[in-house]
């Protein structure tokens, strides 16, 4: 499952994996009201991952829709709304791993879905690994469009694309 070019044996770190929620942190940023960033945070509240005897893997990470904040109290009350994330119906938001493929030393491409809202929808990203021993931590930036999970209310020239920053701890079982 590797070669002294890429280095990063996924068979190395078979087993099943949990995440460390503490660690691990989930950060978005999109453009407000005409040309204004707005920066907010998820909450992680669970998450597991299992690396296969073959160096295959699967996961999930599970955040707390919820849990959204943008230190402005109006606007995260209205984000939760059916709105945006309609977090009476759909408290959570979940990213699936089906697979993922060594690309360097320290890198993976991700392939898995992403559910906001009750919809999923295929989202594959490139995580950069720092694994030693029994914690492994993995940090994804990428840009998700909204509207491709119906969330698509615009007011005032407010963005559609998020910029998305996770950094994701888990440690063997």
């Amino acid at each position: 499952m590797t070669s002294p070019a890429t280095g990063l044996d996924l068979t190395a770190y078979e087993g099943s994996w949990t995440l460390d929620s503490a660690a691990t942190s989930v950060a978005f940023s999109t453009k407000a009201i005409w040309i204004l960033p707005t920066k907010g945070t998820f909450k992680a509240t669970s998450g597991t991952a299992t690396v296969a005897a073959d160096g295959s893997v699967q996961g999930t990470l599970v955040l707390d829709a919820a849990s959204v904040d943008t230190h402005m109290k109006k606007r995260d009350e209205h984000l939760r709304t059916a709105d945006f994330l309609d977090v009476a119906q759909y408290p959570t938001i979940t990213f699936s791993v089906a697979q993922a493929t060594r690309l360097a030393a320290d890198r993976l491409k991700v392939v898995g879905s992403l559910t906001v809202r009750g919809q999923t929808r295929p989202l594959t990203v490139t995580a950069n690994v720092n694994a030693s021993g029994n914690t492994a931590t993995l940090v994804v930036e990428t840009d998700i469009d909204r509207r491709d999970w119906d969330v698509s209310l615009v007011k005032m020239g407010s963005g559609v694309l998020n910029h998305v920053v996770a950094s994701v701890r888990f440690t063997r079982d």
